[in-house]
């Protein structure tokens, strides 16, 4: 399986925010500054767009996050989506970044509660 770019930040963010308690609290203030300052390189956010990052480490607390609403007026699946769908597949999960996850359809997919890479896994 390949990682995209944006799945290997992601990860390289997240260890990072695990080990360095001075890291995660710079990250929950001014993720964008963290995050340039982590890597090197400027962030470009989309127009409109505020990157916020939520600190769910607190494993005696289930946490639920509520994406936007899709807008679903014009979508048309890809043939691997009607491929699946007339399979009798129980759920499709659709691209997305590091700036705004997957976006899954179906209730029956799990929330993953660990990561399962690491960065060295990308080297």
């Amino acid at each position: 399986m390949k990682f995209t770019q944006e799945q290997k930040l992601y990860a390289e963010i997240v260890h990072k925010a695990w080990d360095d308690a001075q890291f995660k609290a710079e990250l929950i203030a001014n993720p964008v500054a963290a995050i340039e300052k982590l890597t090197g390189q400027k962030i470009s956010l989309p127009q409109g767009k505020t990157l916020v990052v939520s600190n769910q480490t607190d494993a005696s607390t289930v946490y639920i996050n509520i994406p936007a609403k899709p807008n679903t007026e014009d979508v048309e699946l890809n043939e691997d989506q009607l491929e699946a769908v007339s399979g009798g597949a129980k759920g499709i999960i659709g691209s997305g970044d590091w700036t705004t996850g997957p976006v899954i359809i179906s209730p029956l997919i799990p929330p993953v509660t660990t990561c399962p890479v690491k960065p060295s896994d990308f080297l």
